[in-house]
């Protein structure tokens, strides 16, 4: 091999390397304000503060632009939702559907509407707005009527505050940094809450990465929690014996008066 033949051959494979390292996805380094949420008595809530960078693998600052999206998702449970119908003027229970996996907590943070950032396959996949939530029923159901019970159930959630999406909601700075906030209502379920963010170009998810938040009872709360689950009959009888004791000392007083 030649001195000419030698520098071309490295001169094209700095260019490839310089290629294909700039076409290289990007890194995600997402964290989060609270790792842990305690809950105790009094709990009104909690205000969860999502930042991170977006960086090239090589750790510098990524060289295009890019949007954000934040999902936070908390533990699934099976639901049961009923449908009343108002029949001779009294409201009846009629049809019902179950949902095997419905999270508890959901919420969706974008630094642009949903719909401009990727397509409608793309936010399926990935669930990134209330209208891809993917909801399974339990038991073979109408698609119309599946549908309906959906659209019922989030809405439901949402008017708790248990289900929430905010476009526009996450803020980046430089091309590097991003922030977003998420609030917890009061009424939220103990467990592992994982929060995936997703590093969107041209309507494709180009990196994403996780953290997670757990929320846990405290003190009294955690006690009457952990009775209830590993004595349950016991539980019962004190919550017993505590009703009929309340009620005796409710009725002395009473007769005082």
């Amino acid at each position: 091999m030649t001195v000419r033949t030698a520098r071309l051959r490295a001169l094209f494979l700095l260019a490839a390397a310089l290629l294909f390292g700039a076409a290289r996805d990007p890194i995600l380094v997402p964290e989060i304000s609270q790792h842990e949420i305690q809950v105790r008595q009094g709990f009104t809530g909690a205000n969860l503060l999502l930042f991170g960078a977006i960086l090239n693998p090589e750790g510098s600052r990524a060289a295009q632009d890019y949007d954000i999206v934040v999902v936070l998702k908390g533990p699934v449970q099976s639901i049961r939702l009923r449908e009343k119908q108002k029949v001779a003027g009294i409201w009846l229970n009629a049809d019902s559907a179950e949902f095997r996996s419905a999270p508890s907590f959901f919420a969706v943070v974008s630094s642009k509407p949903i719909r401009q950032i990727v397509g409608e396959k793309t936010a399926a996949i990935y669930e990134l707005g209330l209208d891809w939530l993917q909801l399974s029923p339990i038991g073979t159901i109408d698609p119309k009527q599946q549908a309906r019970f959906s659209a019922g159930l989030v809405d439901l959630m949402r008017r708790q505050g248990l289900y929430q999406q905010n476009e526009g909601g996450v803020r980046i700075s430089g091309q590097v940094l991003y922030q977003a906030r998420i609030s917890l209502p009061s009424s939220v379920q103990t467990g592992t809450y994982t929060a995936e963010t997703f590093a969107v170009r041209k309507g494709k998810v180009v990196a994403s990465a996780i953290t997670k938040v757990e929320v846990s009872k405290q003190g009294f709360e955690r006690f009457v929690a952990v009775s209830a689950d590993r004595n349950s009959v016991l539980y019962g009888l004190f919550a017993v014996l505590v009703s009929v004791g309340m009620g005796w000392i409710a009725g002395r007083l009473f007769a005082l008066v």
